[in-house]
């Protein structure tokens, strides 16, 4: 390069991952995670160089992996000049010290880069108050004289204390004290939003839900014809989105939310309070699922578990399996004696499998490519027909 110019290359910074494997999570489950793993680091702008995985009854109190990985970890990062590593499970704060201090690169677990990657896609005050607020909650204990900063959005004196408070100490009041000022401010957007909530009520709530990535915001822009942010990528969507919706003469609410994700951060779950509130709150879930996704039944179970936790395990549901233009099975030859497994079956063979069993015929769509999308939207009706009918019985005769 000539001298004065200037290069207008971005270098993309490069990452390890490291992933356990015990009792609870055996070879082929800490792979899996790793590749979600993998996605979580390519939406937060990082490129997967190589995965690392130990066998560890329970994890080192210091380091979390052993000495041996932890060397072995180190000296490629150092050949490769790696700038993050990246641990699928979350780190205590001794630990996280530890391993910044021993490797010298950015220390992130699977919380703090959903947290990382929540703080780059708020778009709203709102979303970003939530993200704000979880980010600080998570990062507390692990204050190492990083949050000086926060003092200068208190304005006034006084945010130092005499001479003989440790600066770390200073930090952690700081801190709380943001903490207490953005949950005020929370309190206040609750408000609101529940308030907005209440005024609905002449309308039936549809909400969508399901795993991240899976497509909700596409079949929303499709049902109701708007133009909500749609991306191949995790946590597209974290703003709550609310279009009124009319299918023939029936008017309804749907609602778009965040994608779930296995092992979501509590503090998410905590600030993201009011969103899930319109979920808690809907009279039907349609509940999206990525067919084409080779974990697809281990998705429906989490998002199910989820919804349990957030106290919406009740609710009237759809199931709705998206994407079947991207399914792919691997069709075993006929001298092939192994074991049949599930990569194995078409999605025809797929549907008369457990899916047969179910209480009610899900439904198979692509909402990309347009397909079943009028069986989707007679679905949807009739759902929320049976709700209006009932809830509002002297509107009976439009039908």
């Amino acid at each position: 390069m000539k001298s004065g110019s200037h290069s207008t290359e971005i270098i993309t910074p490069t990452a390890v991952l490291i992933g356990v494997i015990n009792k609870q999570q055996n070879e082929a489950l800490s792979f899996e995670y790793l590749d979600e793993l993998a996605f979580l680091a390519e939406t937060y702008g990082v490129i997967t160089k190589k995965t690392f995985t130990q066998k560890l009854e329970r994890a080192d109190k210091a380091t979390f992996i052993g000495k041996g990985k932890l060397a072995e970890v180190k000296a490629y990062i150092i050949e490769h000049h790696i700038d993050v590593v990246i641990f699928d499970d979350e780190l205590t704060p001794s630990q996280q010290r530890n391993l910044e201090a021993e490797l010298g690169k950015k220390i992130l677990d699977r919380t703090n880069l959903i947290l990382e990657i929540f703080s780059q896609r708020a778009q709203t005050a709102h979303a970003r108050t939530q993200v704000e607020l979880a980010k600080l909650k998570y990062l507390l204990p692990r204050l190492t004289g990083m949050w000086t900063h926060l003092e200068r959005q208190r304005g006034g004196t006084g945010t130092r204390g005499g001479a003989g408070e440790k600066e770390i100490e200073t930090d952690r009041r700081i801190a709380r004290d943001k903490i207490s000022q953005l949950q005020d401010d929370l309190k206040i957007i609750d408000k609101q939003m529940a308030t907005q909530r209440k005024n609905r009520g002449e309308f039936v709530r549809v909400a969508l839900v399901g795993y991240t990535n899976v497509g909700k915001s596409t079949i929303m822009n499709l049902i109701s014809k708007s133009e909500v942010f749609a991306e191949n990528k995790l946590f597209a969507t974290l703003d709550t989105t609310v279009r009124k919706v009319t299918i023939d003469n029936l008017f309804f609410l749907l609602c778009d939310t965040v994608g779930f994700i296995r092992k979501l951060p509590t503090q998410l779950v905590e600030s993201f309070k009011s969103t899930l509130d319109e979920v808690r709150e809907a009279d039907l879930l349609l509940h999206v699922v990525d067919i084409s996704h080779p974990n697809f039944e281990d998705h429906i179970n989490v998002v199910r578990q989820t919804l349990l936790d957030i106290g919406a395990g009740d609710k009237k549901t759809v199931l709705i399996f998206n994407k079947i233009d991207a399914f792919t099975y691997v069709k075993k030859d006929e001298d092939d004696l192994t074991p049949i497994t599930r990569e194995n079956l078409s999605l025809d063979e797929l549907k008369k499998t457990w899916m047969s069993n179910l209480n009610e015929t899900p439904l198979f769509i692509s909402a990309q490519q347009k397909e079943n999308i009028v069986e989707l939207k007679k679905t949807i009706y009739d759902a929320v027909k049976a709700i209006h009918v009932v809830r509002f019985p002297y509107n009976n005769l439009f039908y």
